[in-house]
């Protein structure tokens, strides 16, 4: 089978989470003998970022991690006619421009002989639903959506039975604990500031309970303003910059523990949907301490898996109990890995995308019959 995806970037993954996802499920498909073709704009906005601040060099993690992936940039003058020949399932990132999006609909429509499926993978739905309604969506066959709440909102727009859940999950191929377990020492964080979504959570749940804790604390990311580096150094924190996701199961196997803190509107309007690092940190056999969001698709177990604190004095003692319980610490791991193996691998959300497929192509053999409104 031929998969076509349309990606805002597949080479750099500063502050574009996707990548990560993708690169794995890419990878899956091609060691499945699937042939894969990727395709992004040229100077996307997330690697121009990555090139001004590191250089090519920055690249090198990506390259060396995922030798069998490569993606192809397009101008403004781009035709996808091409790229669809001989696809039989192409997927569209919706952080891609409308103008495309629509296009490679328009192609389907006309008789394109592909499944045409559109992936969401953020909260913009909710936050900023006029910039995905603004999507022409009406010659897609179905919607990718990496939650059940976010999937529910499609569903009120007109998708029912043709959205699908499909939570991200962890490239274990990379992601896994170190062969040979060494020292580790103090909590680890690796997330962007953002736009101020998170602000004082990262205060109340990571900063002042590591500082409560006595544990030293490494930051790790980008788009952090001059006063998000002031309240770092108010708290003593360590801030390293960006970290090529590549890298991040080295920087997990030094350090004793992580803490998940979600950004807000994945707590109040889409529950249910943890971010990647979840999965990764997870799958490296890194103990987690997890600020509030709901599981109310039962991905987890929360106390087994990872630990879940209230508030920030909560957290504070999860981490003291952490550094020091080794038998703890053990029991999260084991647990942790053992429900990202079972459940949450790129393997496990390919066999899904694929009966994705299947099931389309079994009700609908021909082009998008019915016209489905976003509006």
């Amino acid at each position: 089978m031929k998969v076509v995806y349309f990606t805002h970037s597949l080479a750099s993954c500063w502050n574009h989470g996707n990548a990560h996802f993708l690169r794995g499920v890419l990878r899956d498909l091609v060691r499945r003998g699937h042939e894969v073709e990727v395709f992004e704009p040229a100077g996307a906005w997330s690697l121009q970022n990555l090139l001004a601040d590191h250089g090519p060099e920055g690249l090198a993690a990506y390259r060396a991690a995922y030798p069998e992936l490569s993606s192809t940039a397009f101008g403004p003058q781009f035709d996808p006619a091409e790229a669809l020949d001989g696809a039989d399932l192409v997927i569209v990132h919706e952080w891609n421009e409308p103008a495309l999006v629509a296009e490679i609909g328009k192609a389907r429509a006309r008789g394109g002989r592909f499944t045409l499926l559109f992936h969401d993978t953020h909260h913009r739905a909710v936050s900023e639903p006029d910039a995905i309604r603004a999507f022409d969506l009406s010659g897609y066959d179905g919607v990718l959506a990496f939650g059940e709440t976010l999937a529910e909102v499609y569903r009120r727009w007109g998708w029912e039975g043709r959205v699908f859940v499909w939570h991200e999950a962890a490239d274990i191929v990379l992601f896994h604990p170190p062969l040979q377990d060494g020292d580790r020492s103090g909590l680890v964080w690796i997330g962007n500031w953002g736009d101020g979504e998170r602000t004082a959570e990262l205060e109340a749940f990571l900063m002042a309970p590591a500082r409560a804790a006595g544990l030293p604390l490494d930051i790790y990311g980008v788009r952090y303003p001059a006063e998000a580096k002031a309240m770092l150094a108010r708290y003593g924190v360590n801030y390293r910059g960006w970290l090529p996701n590549a890298r991040a199961p080295e920087v997990f196997a030094r350090h004793l523990a992580t803490v998940h803190v979600p950004r807000r509107f994945y707590v109040e309007v889409l529950p249910g949907i943890p971010t990647i690092r979840v999965f990764e940190a997870l799958a490296c056999g890194i103990p987690l301490v997890s600020a509030p969001w709901a599981d109310s698709e039962n991905l987890f177990r929360p106390g087994q898996d990872f630990l879940f604190a209230r508030d920030g004095a909560e957290m504070a003692r999860h981490l003291r109990a952490l550094a020091a319980d080794p038998d703890l610490r053990a029991g999260l791991v084991a647990s942790g890995l053992e429900t990202i193996r079972a459940r949450h691998t790129c393997a496990h959300r390919v066999d899904e995308l694929l009966a994705v497929y299947a099931r389309l192509n079994a009700t609908a053999a021909t082009p998008a019959a019915k016209q489905h409104e976003t509006a």
